[in-house]
């Protein structure tokens, strides 16, 4: 019986001994799964926090992508008539402050100089002949009192007794006294007369020295004002002149760009820029150099108006077929010396702008956090 009983249990189906341990395996794959599952959902979960944590402390930001380098250009103009003489310079040259961009003909301005320093000369010879006169008239008065002085005493010791001179020479005395003091009246009217010509006595301060001196001045700035020469630093662009090309005081001959001086002038949407404030750090990057090189700046100013406003022709917004268009209003962007030394930029070149809004982490926290939570909210109920 015994030998019959296992040869039974040994003829038993495969299919059974299958069940038996799949009753035993199914239980520990549902729980490795839901410990897997409860480690990836508290993954997800915490790394979702971290991330909305992170993006709910960042500070806010406004970008934009219409934005150009701006550069205040000088532009190179005659401040007198003349003729192009020489062009000292080329389209893209870079030049530096006080370098002599365009020679006029300095023939006329020669002559002018010439005639203007003769006609001061002139002057302060005739200042230094009318000052000399002047001093004369002066030591001449100083005799004729003397004179005065002279026949004063006379008169009086000739009158001190009376009867010991006679008539003749008593009325003789009175007659030199009385010709002298005329003497002395006229001499000091000559001298004040002279001096009135020569104020302070100083060639210096004598009219007409003054007027040949403010010719010679000005004799001597139109000759210096043929030299043409650059205003600021930078690269000379719109070169129009031409040798022998006459030219007028306003003509523009040409342009500089400072391109150390350049700056971003970036349009934000009038949602923008109501936290946008003077001196909050902004960060740009170009075409030119694409997004791995990023210049800093800093908020200079803001517009006093759109765009629109300023435009050759503005919108008409009374009009009946009116549109609603966002207006754009410009911002001041100045760039970091140091950067636009390392990589240089040039004038109209495209750039992408973020201005770095500073608020309290509190405020940046509410502003950001409360649409969610109110989506949050609306998809719950």
């Amino acid at each position: 019986m015994a030998i019959a009983f296992a040869r039974a249990e040994s003829e038993k189906p495969f299919g059974d001994l299958a069940g038996e341990r799949a009753t035993v395996f199914p239980s520990s794959r549902l729980a490795l799964r839901a410990r897997l599952a409860l480690f990836f959902s508290i993954a997800l979960c915490s790394a979702a926090a971290a991330g909305l944590a992170y993006w709910a402390l960042q500070p806010p930001v406004v970008s934009t992508d219409d934005a150009y380098v701006v550069a205040p250009l000088a532009e190179v103009a005659p401040q007198i008539d003349g003729t192009i003489a020489q062009i000292l310079v080329h389209d893209t040259q870079y030049v530096h402050r006080g370098k002599i961009l365009v020679m006029l003909d300095p023939k006329d301005a020669e002559l002018d100089h010439q005639s203007a320093l003769a006609a001061y000369e002139e002057a302060m010879r005739v200042a230094q002949e009318r000052i000399a006169k002047a001093k004369a008239a002066r030591a001449n008065v100083r005799i004729k009192a003397a004179l005065v002085q002279q026949a004063r005493l006379q008169f009086q010791r000739r009158n001190r007794t009376p009867g010991a001179v006679s008539g003749e020479e008593a009325s003789n005395a009175q007659t030199a006294l009385t010709t002298a003091k005329y003497e002395l009246s006229i001499a000091e009217n000559d001298a004040v007369a002279a001096e009135a010509m020569v104020k302070e006595l100083n060639s210096s301060t004598v009219p007409a020295v003054e007027i040949a001196r403010i010719g010679l001045a000005r004799a001597i700035l139109r000759l210096q004002r043929t030299e043409i020469r650059a205003a600021v630093d930078g690269v000379v662009a719109q070169l129009h002149a031409q040798a022998g090309q006459q030219v007028a005081p306003g003509l523009r001959l040409m342009s500089i760009v400072p391109i150390r001086q350049l700056y971003v002038e970036a349009n934000f949407k009038e949602s923008q820029i109501d936290d946008i404030k003077v001196g909050q750090r902004a960060y740009l990057t170009s075409d030119l150099y694409g997004s791995s090189k990023i210049f800093h700046g800093t908020v200079d100013g803001i517009g006093g108006g759109t765009g629109a406003v300023f435009s050759i022709l503005p919108a008409q917004n009374a009009s009946g077929n009116w549109i609603k268009v966002v207006q754009r209003v410009p911002v001041r962007i100045l760039l970091d010396a140091a950067d636009l030394k390392q990589n240089p930029l040039r004038v109209g070149l495209s750039m992408n702008a973020t201005v770095q809004v500073e608020e309290p982490a509190s405020a940046v926290v509410t502003k950001r956090l409360t649409p969610s939570l109110r989506a949050i909210a609306r998809a719950a109920y």
